[in-house]
């Protein structure tokens, strides 16, 4: 028995907030969680869809069934989507980059790099995705937000540094979230430190989830940013936060 791989054609739905062929200061690009679907994600972002930015949602190639019951599953059986499992894991990251830097590249199709800022969010499970994505791939993000998840352990091997020491880091997360410890974070704290990766932690009152307004600060935040930079003023540097912050 051999093991084989085949590269072949599929179509990839995803979701936009805000006007994809308008002018826009801001473009993000937000993948989802485990289980979720890119609709439902793209509900979540509305808090920043305020006519000056592109939410661009993709959803994750492999969808599934949520419920877990025996027999045949019928129109009210709730379906979510994953990015990946440890099954054949490194053909699957190789098809999400490809992926994702296709979406990049459409989204950013007649416009000037320069002229928007952009911003990747992973939440959970798209954490991971994004952190692989920006990477390996051929994008380039101004800011990156990692939200409810941790950056894969790979990541800050030797090989694997340079992407992350010149794009600022927000770890965003829940002081209630399940999935993210204070202990994790604190460790990812020390790494970056010691990589000398720009990086702040927010936290705000919550669980495993989006919260508006750590999304309108953070989005606030990168417009400052960007007006600094087009105004030719250094912005302000991004200084790593204590654990304890709240967002309010």
């Amino acid at each position: 028995m051999q093991e084989h791989h085949i590269a072949v054609t599929r179509t990839a739905r995803y979701i936009t907030l805000g006007d994809p062929t308008g002018t826009v200061s801001q473009i993000w690009f937000a993948c989802h969680g485990y289980g979720q679907l890119a609709s439902k994600f793209a509900a979540d972002l509305a808090a920043i869809d305020d006519g000056t930015r592109l939410v661009v949602v993709p959803e994750a190639l492999s969808r599934f069934y949520l419920d877990q019951a025996s027999g045949r599953h019928g129109i009210t059986s709730k379906v979510g989507a994953s990015w990946m499992t440890r099954e054949d894991r490194l053909t699957e990251i190789d098809d999400q980059v490809s992926y994702l830097d296709a979406l990049y590249a459409q989204a950013m199709a007649g416009r000037a790099r320069d002229s928007v800022e952009v911003i990747a969010l992973g939440f959970s499970q798209g954490v991971a995705t994004v952190s692989r994505w920006l990477a390996r791939g051929a994008a380039r993000a101004d800011r990156i937000v990692l939200w409810g998840g941790t950056l894969p352990a790979e990541l800050l091997a030797h090989d694997a540094r340079g992407a992350w020491q010149n794009t600022p880091i927000s770890f965003v997360c829940g002081t209630r979230d399940e999935f993210v410890s204070e202990s994790a974070l604190a460790d990812y704290r020390q790494q970056l430190e010691s990589h000398h990766v720009p990086f702040e932690i927010l936290t705000f009152d919550g669980g495993h989830r989006l919260d508006d307004a750590t999304l309108r600060r953070l989005a606030d935040s990168t417009t400052r940013m960007a007006a600094a930079t087009s105004s030719h003023r250094p912005p302000a540097a991004t200084q790593p936060t204590s654990l304890s912050e709240t967002a309010t």
